[in-house]
């Protein structure tokens, strides 16, 4: 049966938290939403925020829940943090949580020809590098036996306020001079050169071979930590290396507005339900 998704509609969703995978550092958990409606659904996957050092799976709850009461299964995931792993530990989290999703979507009435992925400021980094470098075998080092044919290609990638040029934003931390800014991707990028190396700007602009899913980056124009001229940037370069990407800038909203209530949210909310409608309109290859 082929997937149907109607933005428009309203469903009661279930909650609850499983296993994604044992680490040496602790025990990686997803949370699970799921709408209580006849399947396939198509799927999300969420990652969180919180300058690589931060937050958890429950950092974007209010957007999850709306998310998933509209017809998506939306499964949101711990990563490493910085203190744990430096990077690329966090990414290659990313790269297995989108196989080990496409795996157990069915379990859950997931379609796993469907799955997408939101991220959210750092988040949004770890996921721009996986979606462009979903192959790159340092982030694909974590293995699902289960599974093994399955790789980290993505139907779509959606990014709000996404770290897109992680030294652009630590110069920009350093001239408001928020320390644990500066901190936190000193701590993440252990060695500094990696600052380089992983950051998706740079990797365009170097003209490394990369693929590029459908991208759809929410930006707020009041946000001095990750600024609008830079998501202006990286929205240019990835277009002009082949990407389709839709780009928007929401008035009067600074770093995590979509957590808060208000018209903003609301319009944000609908706009991304939109871009995954229309994504969800072509036959998409299970990787």
């Amino acid at each position: 049966m082929a997937v149907v998704y109607d933005p428009s509609r309203q469903y009661e969703i279930k909650v609850w938290d499983v296993e994604c995978r044992k680490d040496p550092a602790r025990t990686l958990m997803a949370r699970i939403y799921q709408p209580q409606a006849t399947g396939p659904l198509p799927v999300l996957l969420d990652l969180h925020g919180g300058a690589w050092n931060d937050q958890d799976r429950t950092a974007n709850a209010p957007v999850d829940e709306r998310l998933a009461a509209s017809g998506i299964l939306v499964v949101a995931i711990d990563m490493r943090r910085a203190h744990e792993a430096p990077y690329p530990a966090s990414v290659a989290d990313v790269n297995y949580g989108i196989r080990w999703l496409k795996n157990g979507a069915p379990e859950w009435n997931g379609d796993p020809a469907t799955v997408g992925a939101l991220g959210s400021s750092s988040g949004g980094h770890e996921l721009q590098l996986c979606a462009m470098r979903p192959r790159d075998p340092r982030y694909a080092a974590l293995s699902l036996p289960e599974a093994s044919h399955l790789d980290a290609t993505l139907a779509y990638v959606i990014v709000r306020s996404p770290i897109s040029d992680p030294y652009a934003r630590y110069e920009q931390a350093k001239r408001m001079q928020r320390d644990n800014l500066i901190k936190a991707s000193e701590t993440y990028f252990n060695p500094w050169e990696t600052i380089f190396e992983g950051n998706p700007q740079r990797i365009l602009e170097r003209g490394e071979p990369v693929t590029l899913p459908p991208m759809f980056v929410l930006q707020g124009e009041l946000d001095d930590n990750v600024l609008p001229a830079v998501q202006e940037k990286f929205v240019a370069t990835y277009r002009k290396a082949g990407g389709e990407i839709d780009y928007e800038l929401f008035l009067g909203c600074e770093h995590r507005w979509i957590i808060k209530p208000g018209p903003q949210t609301d319009r944000a909310i609908e706009m991304i339900k939109a871009f995954i409608a229309r994504q969800l309109r072509a036959p998409q290859p299970l990787g």
